[in-house]
Order: C-alpha cells, then structure tokens, then sequence
C-alpha cells in the first residue's frame, strides 16, 4: 500500500513524518474490514487419503496478530502458502484485497547483492527504496554489527543468513506479516528483540511457532487447525486449548446423553407401538428419532507422551568439571557456512590467526543429581560446545571432566541424526539402543513418539528429519538414565510435544543439562544457568526469571535502583540488540510504533503513571462488574431450571410406569420448555463469558504496558 501518493508532498516530509503519517492512514483504515480483511472461506485441501483441511475458514481482520497452531503435519505451512499462492485450495477460496501486500519468510535462501545492507534493501517498499536507515535498524536488531552491513551474505553462518531473510520480510513493511518458525536459528537475545518488535508492530500478524512463551507474548487471538477444521479464540495458547478440551468434553457428553436419549425412545416405541392410546406419542418418537443425527465418537488425536526412565543414583554429585579451556585453531574451526548454525559466530573470519581467544576458559561445575541446568547465550559463543565437552564427544584444551561411576548419561543432539542406522527400521532402532529392551517395550516407545502401529516399520532413511530427530528421542526413552545433556530439542516438535517433554524433564529423576533459547523452558524448568554473556561463561544460582530481575541482556532496558531506592530506568546502549520501548502517549494508553524516533524523547513520570494505572483500573472495574453480576445471576437460574428438569424427568418416569398418556404429553410439555430455557440461557452466558475474558485481557495488556516503565 503507498500511503503518500503525491511525490511532491513525499519530498517535503522527513522519514519520521513519514512513520507518523503511515500510522494515521493506517488507524484510518483500521476497521475498513473491506479494504483489509483476509476471508478464508470453505476450503479444502488433501494429500492422497490425507485430508489437512475439510470447509476450514478463518478471517484475519484488521489489527490482528494470529498465532496459528497445530500438531505437525496437520496443514499449518500448507495454510501458509496457500495464503501467499504458492498452493492452491481444493475448494474454497481465498479472498485478498487488492493492493494488500503480504510478506512470508521462507525456508528458502537466495541472495542476490554483494553485501548484507544491499541485501537488506532489497525488500524495502518503491517509495523507500533509498531508506537505509531502516534496513539497519532491523538488521541490528537481528544481531549484525556495524562491520558485518559491507560483508557478502555468503560469508555468513546458516542461522545469519535465516536473519538476513527474515530482515528483508520486515522491511518491506507488510500488511500481512506471514512467519513461520520465525526464531529457528535466532539466540535468545535476538528472540527477545524479535519479540518486542511484533508486539509494536501496527498490522496484521500470522505467526506459526513452537515456542509458546514466544508467540502468548505477540498474538492477540489463536487460530488452531484441529480436526481438519479451523478455530479462532480471542486470548491466548492457553485459553485456545482449554476451550478445545471444554468443546471436547461437552461433545462427549452430549453424544452420550443422546445416545441414552435415543435408546430410550427406542425402548418407548418398542414398549407402547401396540397401544392405541398412546400411538400419537409413539409416531412423534419416530419422526423426531428420523431427524436425530448421530455423533460420531471422537477418534483419539495422537500425542508424544514422553516418559524418561530414571536409573537410582546414590551419590552427592553426578559430575564435575575443573579448569576448562577450550579453543578452535584456524585448522579445527567448523566451516561457518555448513556447520551447525546454532553454534556458529554471525561470519568466517578468512584472515583468523592460528591462535584464537579461547570460547572456554578456565570453566569449573559441579553437577548435582536434582540439578536443572540452562546453558544459555547468544549463538557462535561456545554453548553446544561446552555441553559436548560435559558429555565427552570432544576433549578440553586443559582441565579435566570426570563422571561418577554410576552415572548413565544420554546425549541429544539435535544435528546428529546421521549416528541413526538409515537401513533400520523405526523399531530396530529403538530395541537395539539398550540390552534390556524387548520388541513389546521397543512398540511401546515406538507409539509414544507417534510412530503406531505399521508406521513403526518405517526405515529410517525414508523419514524426514523432524521424525529423525522424535527417533533421536525415543533412544533416550528406552534407556535407564540419571543425567540427560540435551542440545534444542524442540526444533522439529509442535507445541503440544514441547508441553509434553517440559512435562517429562520436570518428572525425571536425574540431572538436566539443557541448552534452549525457548523461554517458556527456561523459566519452567532451570534451578541453575550456565551463561554465555560478554565474552565470558560464568554460573548463575538462581532460575531465569532471577537472573532477568538481577541482570538481564545486554542491550535491554534494565531494571535498577538509585541513591534513594528508587527505580531507574538504565541502558548500555548496545543498538545491536536494543529492544524498543513502548510508550504511553495519552489516556486512551496506546503503544508507540518502533519506526517513529519522536517517542524516544518523551518521559512518563511516576505520577502520570499512578494516574494512568488509577484509571485503567477504575475503566476496568466498571466494564467487568455488571458483567460478572449478570454472570453469576445465569448460573444460578440454570441451577435452578436444572434441578426443575430432573423434576420433570422423574416425574415423566413415573407416568410411564403407570401408563398415564395424558400425564406424560403434560410433562413433554414442560420438559421442551424448561430444556428450551437452559439452552436459551447457556449460549447467552456463552456470550457474556467471552466479553467477560475480552475485557480482561483488554485491561490487563493496558496495566502490563505500564509495568514496563515503573
């Protein structure tokens, strides 16, 4: 969309008026749902006999930041291009307003340009194809210095390249902002950037990703793919869940009671077809029995269901590490471009010198059997490194690892599935990695990790590498453990098998050393971190949560205290990973876009913000008030209407039983009614439970924004 369309009038206005401009045009159109709105209408989609998507519709409406989910292989990247035009629906359609633009990040990497900027540049819109500025405002945000803007992108690792393709789909300044699996290859310190930057973000968002913390932290409705069909919520991962088990569960039960329903008919009809006096409420059990549709029971939805197997440990410590040094020679250093990208530096220095600052250096740990340890940092600093060294795949320079004699460690890497034997089948694999294991308890792992029944039979060369990496896994399962050294094993999970190994870790017996950039693990699980931060590794006591009160990343805006105990707000002006700030700019407590530099010169002060809280608080008590009364006052009629039904219900019993066909039309009568009555009343409650739930959320967003700046 060209917001200024006048070039005379664009030449006489700066970059910042420009931002200001497209934030009015853009909140001008806000609710023109004609000119904005995506309508995925009825479509359908299927591979062979598998059906992804069966009259599925959505609406992506103005404003809105979707997070889509869904279990692998349920058709959330088949959604995705079929929305960018890179597939076609079976049926159904698709509908785009013209001139909308759409920007993807794709798995595919392709460079055109001699340097990273240019590069950059290249996604920029027509009219600000001279806007470098922005390309590097973006491109230091994802972690490229100063140096790397002249450098060619072939010289840089896997997980910078992902970067720069990401970086080009941001500066196109899209309507729709399509990402899939945005942080695969991002450090944390990028993740968080990312993050803050989707949260300001002023337009449409639809987000696929396997970190939950991540995408409850950007989105402000759930679309879910479940049963071929799809499902939109206002509110979080975990309100979409918890509704899908509710819908679920009331499914269920109503299928049981109409069946119960329905048998009961069928034993009146049975019963009383020969009574002439009772033949009309016969033949009226018979019509409503023709119209009745069956519910199909629900067909159970496969999940991973993780279970470490603990092997006793009775001593104080597991391992220790003393004095480790470690360093890459220019001979030894992994090839930049092909190596692993969670463990490379942004480039391949060409011009390296024999000797090279050590990654470790001098590093001790001693490692306890409760331990729940994160190694965490930003990438090419040595984390992966360092869990090798722990678990023995590589040698220390100096310094010694040793192990107590019980130990039985299992190692996960995530890169390593060509230690899997290619010519064996899924189970072969499993039974094979440990001498107690039988073929029953090898099946057992086998449908744990998804693979049941004749899937299970599958060599190992013919699976994609997300299934590789679930076989990787399931060795783990099979073997008796009491320390697991595990390397990102959430990349090719969904987010249902990530709540399910969180689960798993937490339950286990043994020792974790973990390393992750998914938050949502880290404040769940780590007692203990290992942290890779200004060129130094160090341990942290404390869990995540008390390390981002205490320290935080470099580049954040920090908490801290002045002379008086008062909080201050303190920055090292790190612009390679500073998080942009939102800002608070009149009542009606809106955000500041990122682009626009003027909000970096206003300041709030603990007054205003008291005043702002007071109101927020006092707006919010009276929009959710009257709402719980009325609430409250629906539960207790259809209490009260439930216990009548069960009256009824008894009662028609009985007049059964005695064969009183006047009776029985009287109290049919009442039981239409008063039935009539609580479904009346259940779907207004719906309604009013989810204004409810809306204006909470509303209201708490408003109060988190300005917890940002106490």
């Amino acid at each position: 969309m060209n917001y200024v369309k006048n070039s005379k009038i664009k030449d006489l206005i700066t970059f910042e008026k420009l931002s200001n401009l497209k934030n009015i045009v853009s909140r001008k159109f806000l609710y023109n749902k004609e000119y904005f709105m995506i309508n995925i209408d009825s479509i359908s989609k299927s591979y062979g006999k598998q059906v992804l998507l069966n009259n599925a519709s959505l609406q992506i409406n103005p404003g809105e930041k979707i997070g889509l989910v869904g279990r692998n292989g349920h058709g959330k990247t088949t959604l995705l291009r079929m929305v960018t035009g890179q597939e076609e629906p079976d049926g159904g359609q698709i509908q785009i307003p013209s001139n909308y633009r759409v920007g993807y990040l794709t798995q595919h990497i392709s460079f055109s340009k001699d340097s990273v900027l240019d590069e950059c540049m290249v996604g920029l819109p027509e009219h600000e194809k001279d806007h470098y500025w922005k390309a590097e405002k973006i491109l230091a945000g994802l972690g490229f210095s100063d140096n790397d803007m002249n450098r060619p992108p072939s010289d840089f690792s896997g997980g910078y390249q992902v970067r720069l393709t990401l970086a080009k789909v941001l500066v196109s300044d899209p309507d729709l902002l399509i990402l899939d699996e945005p942080t695969n290859y991002l450090d944390i310190v990028s993740i968080r950037w990312i993050s803050s930057f989707l949260r300001s973000w002023s337009r449409e968002i639809l987000l696929v990703t396997h970190d939950r913390g991540f995408m409850d932290g950007i989105v402000t409705h759930i679309a879910g793919i479940h049963r071929c069909v799809v499902r939109k919520i206002l509110g979080t991962t975990s309100k979409y869940y918890e509704q899908i088990a509710q819908d679920e569960e009331i499914y269920e039960k109503t299928r049981v009671n109409e069946e119960k329903r329905i048998k009961e008919m069928e034993l009146f009809i049975t019963r009383f077809r020969a009574k002439a006096r009772l033949a009309g409420l016969v033949q009226s059990r018979v019509k409503a029995l023709a119209k009745m549709e069956k519910k199909d029971a629900l067909q159970r939805i496969e999940s991973l269901e993780f279970s470490f197997r603990d092997k006793d440990f009775a001593g104080k410590k597991v391992m220790e590490c003393e004095n480790i040094t470690f360093s890459y020679d220019a001979s030894e250093s992994p090839s930049f471009a092909g190596a692993s990208s969670m463990e490379n530096s942004p480039s391949n220095d060409k011009g390296m010198a024999e000797e090279v600052s050590p990654l470790i250096d001098n590093f001790s740990i001693t490692v306890s059997p409760d331990d729940r340890i994160a190694i965490i940092g930003k990438n090419g600093k040595g984390k992966t490194t360092l869990l090798k060294i722990l678990c023995g795949k590589l040698s220390p320079n100096s310094g010694k690892v040793s192990y107590n004699p019980g130990v039985a460690m299992g190692y996960f890497e995530q890169t390593n599935i060509a230690s899997l034997n290619m010519n064996a089948t899924i189970e072969e694999e499993i039974l094979y990695s440990h001498p107690d294991m039988d073929r029953q308890k090898a099946r057992n792992i086998c449908g744990a990790v998804m693979f049941e029944g004749d899937s299970a039979l599958k060599k190992i060369s013919v699976l994609s590498g997300g299934e590789k990496s679930r076989v990787m896994l399931a060795k783990l399962l099979a073997q008796p453990l009491n320390i697991l050294m595990l390397d990102e094993p959430t990349n090719h999970l969904d987010m249902e098998s990530c709540d399910s190994l969180v689960l798993a870790l937490d339950n286990f017996k043994g020792a974790v050393l973990l390393v992750t950039h998914n938050e949502m693990f880290l404040h769940s699980l780590a007692n203990r971190l290992i942290i890779f931060k200004n060129d130094m590794v160090r341990i942290f006591e404390g869990s995540y949560q008390e390390f981002l009160d205490k320290e935080g990343w470099e580049g954040e805006v920090s908490k801290s205290k002045n002379s008086n105990g008062q909080k201050i707000n303190t920055s090292n002006n790190n612009t390679a990973n500073n998080e942009p700030a939102n800002n608070i700019s009149t009542k009606n407590f809106t955000s500041s876009s990122l682009l626009n530099p003027e909000n970096d010169s206003k300041k709030i002060s603990k007054k205003e913000l008291r005043k702002f809280r007071s109101d927020i608080i006092q707006e919010r008590s009276k929009a959710v008030g009257h709402i719980e009364k009325a609430i409250a006052k629906d539960e207790k009629l259809i209490e009260t209407y439930e216990e009548r039904l069960k009256e009824l219900h008894l009662a028609m019993q009985k007049a059964s039983e005695k064969m009183n066909g006047k009776e029985i039309a009287a109290i049919a009568i009442d039981i239409a009614k008063c039935q009539g009555e609580i479904d009346l009343l259940f779907e207004t409650l719906e309604n009013k439970i989810d204004e409810l739930d809306s204006k909470k959320i509303f209201f708490d967003s408003k109060l988190a924004e300005l917890h940002d700046f106490e």
